[in-house]
């Protein structure tokens, strides 16, 4: 069974063999993966080291539970690099097997922490309507959209969701500014619930399933502001955004927002094993260690070969200036992407780092979007160029490995050219 796919639908693309960036199916096809698999290959495919460490590491100690008194050397060594690297504030660490359990236990530990600090009545949850924060239950009760809730519901309860600061769609926002706009229903949505019943906010510092939405810079910085003010929680969804996908580690260095827990997986390790981390600060980590501690334990917890593979993973991202490609060749990228602006159905080019969008309009003027979305689009770039990139309802994300070189970026960005000026305004290809 596929996700995201009609249950009739037959064709497989079944991808056998992979090298930095480049992949090879069963045919023998060659295809140039600007998705990082899921935004999530740093370092790029086909890393022998990674392979190495793993071996090495199952051939010593290949998993033991992070359970009671339990824990292992490299879980240890994971957690105190992860708070060398995390903002100052965020030094304690619950690991996770991916995204989305990380959003669940970021959940569970908001509220926890309320019952334990005599708040139990704090049990709202705020959150975006276009943000997106994975497909367990609590993760998708907290993600905005119809895909997320339609024939699951009911959904968790206690949950609001809040207007996304999207630029490009200004004509949401009646002319105010976009953060005026938000922070003031955030702040009427906030006195209408009773901060005496509001935990915490979660929200990703750019949203990127959502459409690559970039908040405006003041966003963030004000919305936390506020968010102390009464006493709410805030949640960083760093899931796709952390290990130098933006340029840096984390997105919290380039908002200049700490939040009390900052959820991390992906480019943790790169996808060569399934983790991810939690960064919780001191004052919320207290109060769920206390009394009979945190009673929530997954078995892959801190798991010793996922681990020693993030450390080596950390290290080649580190010691190869992947973030510093990221800006350089992230920018490069993002220049020729622009020369599509010239064509009907480009209205708009999105860049930090090695996350691009290129969104896409049936209309300039209105900006509607695209009546028949994306697919046509993605799978000529696919079938006819080899080239692959995640459709959205906004248009199309490149969030390739960071070891994309300036030819490879212009090969991406020529096979749009291509194929975005046989598009109509309704979607198809000419």
């Amino acid at each position: 069974m596929h996700s995201h796919m009609r249950g009739d639908d037959t064709r497989r693309t079944v991808i056998v063999q992979a090298q930095g960036c480049q992949l090879w199916d069963t045919e023998g096809r060659r295809y140039l993966d600007a998705t990082a698999g899921l935004a999530l290959t740093q370092v790029g495919h086909g890393r022998r080291e990674l392979g190495e460490v793993a071996a090495a590491q199952m051939a010593k100690l290949e998993y033991y539970h992070t359970r009671w008194g339990f824990t292992n050397d490299r879980a240890i060594e994971l957690a105190a690099r992860l708070t060398e690297l995390a903002p100052d504030g965020l030094d304690h660490v619950y690991f996770t097997s991916g995204g989305a359990e990380g959003n669940e236990i970021a959940l569970r530990m908001a509220r926890l922490y309320r019952y334990r600090t005599g708040q139990p009545d704090r049990t709202w949850i705020l959150a975006l309507d276009k943000g997106f924060h994975g497909i367990s239950y609590g993760a998708s009760s907290m993600s905005g959209g119809a895909e997320a809730h339609l024939g699951f519901g009911p959904m968790l309860p206690h949950i609001r969701f809040l207007t996304t600061p999207d630029v490009f769609h200004r004509e949401a926002f009646d002319g105010e500014d976009v953060t005026e706009f938000c922070l003031r229903e955030l702040r009427a949505t906030i006195e209408e619930i009773g901060p005496e019943r509001i935990t915490a906010m979660i929200g990703e510092p750019v949203l990127g399933p959502g459409g690559m939405i970039v908040p405006p810079d003041d966003y963030w910085p004000r919305v936390a502001a506020l968010l102390r003010s009464y006493g709410i929680l805030l949640i960083s969804d760093e899931i796709v955004t952390a290990f130098g996908r933006l340029g840096h580690w984390f997105a919290a260095e380039r908002t200049g927002v700490t939040p009390d827990i900052l959820v991390t997986a992906k480019g943790i390790t790169s996808g060569y094993i399934p983790h991810g981390a939690v960064l919780v600060s001191g004052e919320v980590a207290e109060a769920v260690g206390k009394d009979d501690g945190f009673p929530v334990g997954f078995t892959y917890s801190g798991h010793a070969t996922a681990c020693a593979v993030a450390l080596a993973n950390l290290d080649i991202i580190a010691g190869e200036d992947l973030l510093g490609n990221a800006v350089k060749v992230g920018a490069h990228l993002a220049d020729r992407l622009r020369e599509l602006l010239d064509l009907p159905t480009v209205a708009d080019v999105r860049q930090i780092g090695l996350m691009v969008c290129v969104q896409l309009v049936s209309d300039k003027e209105t900006r509607a979007p695209l009546p028949n979305g994306t697919e046509a689009l993605t799978d000529e770039l696919r079938d006819g160029f080899g080239v692959l990139v995640r459709g959205m309802p906004s248009g199309v994300m490149l969030v390739p490995p960071l070891v994309l070189s300036r030819e490879e970026a212009d090969e991406a960005a020529g096979a749009l050219r291509e194929v975005l000026s046989r598009m109509t305004p309704d979607g198809l290809l000419l």
